[in-house]
């Protein structure tokens, strides 16, 4: 008898449901195209830009910024809910005190003789409880637990890159503005120093009172441009305070530092000849999308363990007395063994209705792992013509800039030997101011691109 319930009991165990996940195959390409003289091997690409400020900055974002908290947070939650599903292995023993008093009948004939009608009980015991993972169950919701970790892990990873990625593009965001600002202030200057000369001149008759107000014109125009530029200078050192993790009183009452010195230089390209389109699999999004769908190919194994017979292991060890002080005697000891098989015969399709959801679940990660990929190649090959197309205009405009540089001496050399008018000067500092503007404006486009290029490839 024994014998057979062992060899049922192996027979069924070799039943046991569990997961048989294979990673999904993925077309990719063999290798990126491209080649480049820099690649950030630590992790750290934001030092490609040799800024300390900026470096100093992500710094501090990264531990400081609340999304990257939220993010930390998760993954502690994933960590204790892993320890709770392990220690499910384990024996449940828990400890119990207790003191009852009863009255029982006198009329009904069934109190024996000699037995109070009134009496205490006291009662202490261990009582310990196991279930047998016989069908793996147990293993099966670990696995997924543990998948629930690395996906929480790869998450707070990419919070990691875009955080970083987002205090690079508003920083020299935020230069671009100074830059943008000191321009502006520059040129008004110029066109107001101009303004009073002209007043001079039309003073003594030299020029029209119509020259002299399309004069004042343009340098009222040009004043104009300053406030809305030094706007948005505010608006954006306040959104680069909030990705740095500052607190309200920072946000209103500290600056931003940043590096004095313009830098006009451009950045290489950041994707080395030959590097394996494989690598982008290890994005933590990837693989937090990838580890979803380990855990939810593991729940589906839960759910259909719950077909199999479960397997209750009890006990219960200790002492129960009528008087307390002989509670702990001898004589008062108890314990108990017990074995309890629960098998479902009929549930009224529960459990066809839980599997079915747990594969619906999924084909859902499954979809969101392969939609992941596409994305992260389509975010890559966007990046790189990014960041190719924004050096082609860093240097489309630094040519502009010179070559109206260049009009603006011969304007005003012209303006000196009496061949030009004052607005012909003008006209050529608009056009240098303009040309300037979108110089700075296309040098923050490629300094953002390459942090756009490290994002897509996971850092």
């Amino acid at each position: 008898m024994n014998k057979a319930f062992f060899v049922s009991m192996i027979f069924l165990a070799g039943c046991a449901v569990q997961p048989d996940y294979k990673r999904p195959a993925v077309e990719l390409p063999a290798a990126w195209k491209e080649s480049a003289q820099n690649f950030a091997r630590d992790g750290n690409w934001w030092r490609i830009y040799a800024d300390p400020a900026l470096e100093k900055m992500v710094e501090d974002a990264l531990a400081r910024n609340s999304n990257l908290l939220v993010a930390a947070a998760r993954v502690d939650e994933a960590r204790a809910l892993l320890a709770q599903a392990d220690a499910s292995f384990y024996p449940s023993v828990d400890a119990s005190l207790s003191r009852g008093r009863s009255l029982s009948s006198a009329a009904t004939g069934l109190l024996p003789p000699g037995i109070e009608r009134e009496r205490n009980n006291y009662r202490a015991a261990l009582n310990v409880s196991y279930e047998v993972d016989l069908w793996g169950r147990l293993r099966t919701t670990a696995q997924a637990a543990r998948a629930d970790l690395l996906a929480s892990e790869a998450a707070r990873d990419t919070v990691r890159i875009t955080v970083a990625a987002d205090v690079a593009k508003a920083y020299f965001a935020l230069r671009a503005l100074d830059a943008q600002v000191e321009r502006t202030r520059r040129a008004l200057a110029l066109r107001e120093d101009g303004l009073k000369l002209q007043q001079k001149r039309f003073d003594g008759g030299v020029i029209s009172e119509f020259d002299y107000r399309q004069l004042e014109a343009e340098t009222a125009s040009a004043r104009a441009q300053l406030p809305p530029l030094e706007r948005d200078r505010e608006i954006q050192e306040a959104a680069l305070s909030v990705l740095l993790g500052r607190s309200p009183r920072e946000i209103l009452e500290n600056g931003i530092s940043r590096s004095a010195a313009e830098d006009g230089r451009l950045l290489a390209v950041v994707v080395p000849s030959g590097l394996p389109s494989e690598l982008l699999l290890r994005r933590p999004d990837l693989v937090e999308a990838e580890q979803r769908l380990v855990a939810a190919n593991a729940r589906v194994a839960v759910a259909r363990s719950a077909y199999f017979p479960s397997i209750q292991l009890t006990g219960v060890l200790g002492s129960e007395a009528q008087m307390l002080s002989s509670l702990f005697s001898g004589p008062a000891g108890i314990w108990s063994l017990a074995a309890a098989v629960a098998a479902p015969i009929f549930a009224g399709g529960r459990l066809e209705a839980q599997v079915g959801a747990a594969e619906a679940r999924e084909k859902q990660a499954l979809a969101g792992y392969q939609g992941a990929i596409q994305n992260a190649f389509r975010e890559v090959r966007a990046a790189l013509a990014a960041q190719a197309r924004a050096r082609e205009s860093v240097e489309a405009e630094a040519a502009r800039t010179a070559a109206l540089g260049a009009a603006l001496r011969l304007a005003r050399l012209r303006y000196d030997n009496g061949l030009a008018s004052q607005l012909d000067v003008i006209d050529a500092q608009r056009s240098l101011l303009a040309a300037e503007m979108a110089r700075h404006e296309a040098l923050r486009a490629q300094r953002a691109a390459v942090a756009d290029l490290f994002k897509a490839l996971g850092g």
